[in-house]
């Protein structure tokens, strides 16, 4: 068994000035992870994100904990045979993950769709002539779309990934499962 994080790596915040009360992983993403990985995140009546940023840090620390098949299993089901599980597997692994900051969350655009800003941080590898790493930040807008989960008529929310290459024409129906052409449902957030 891999030991855990007493805090939640979605809770640390190398930018905070302050340091408030942080959850344990116990009582943060780890219920999320561990319904992904006993089998009962496809249940009806299983755990799951209740909103976009929610989801947004079980995926954070699913990449600090390298939990590359519950990073997949969070992208909208379009996209997740399009997935390279042992690239976010090798990413995860390699990076020095250092914190991440929840920007804003806008939890509704439209009928089904919200945006996380966030920050997360990392340390490069020091150079010859530091002393010490330095933190760096990836910065991104996340779109999310609350769509019907492949196993069952229960609706979630999932990540939309705009690096997955697919070819899908503006009038088709939308990847989501919507019934919406793709133009006017996530397109709006994959092509923009």
């Amino acid at each position: 068994m891999q030991p855990y994080p007493d805090t939640c790596p979605c809770q640390i915040n190398p930018t905070a000035e302050t340091t408030s009360s942080t959850l344990s992983y116990q009582d943060c993403c780890q219920p999320y992870h561990d319904a992904f990985y006993n089998g009962e995140i496809d249940k009806a009546d299983g755990i799951k994100a209740e909103t976009a940023e929610r989801l947004m840090r079980t995926r954070y620390s699913a990449f600090v904990l390298v939990k590359p098949e519950y990073i997949v299993k969070t992208t909208v089901p379009a996209q997740q045979p399009l997935l390279n599980v042992a690239a976010i597997e090798s990413w995860a692994k390699e990076t020095d993950w250092a914190g991440l900051e929840i920007v804003e969350h806008t939890p509704k655009l439209g009928k089904r769709h919200a945006q996380v800003e966030f920050k997360a941080y990392f340390n490069t590898k020091k150079n010859a002539g530091d002393l010490a790493a330095k933190v760096q930040a990836h910065h991104e807008l996340s779109a999310f779309v609350k769509a019907k989960s492949k196993a069952n008529d229960d609706t979630r929310w999932y990540f939309l990934d705009p690096t997955v290459t697919m070819t899908v024409s503006q009038k088709q129906p939308c990847i989501c499962g919507s019934g919406e052409k793709f133009k006017r449902c996530c397109g709006m957030y994959l092509l923009s």
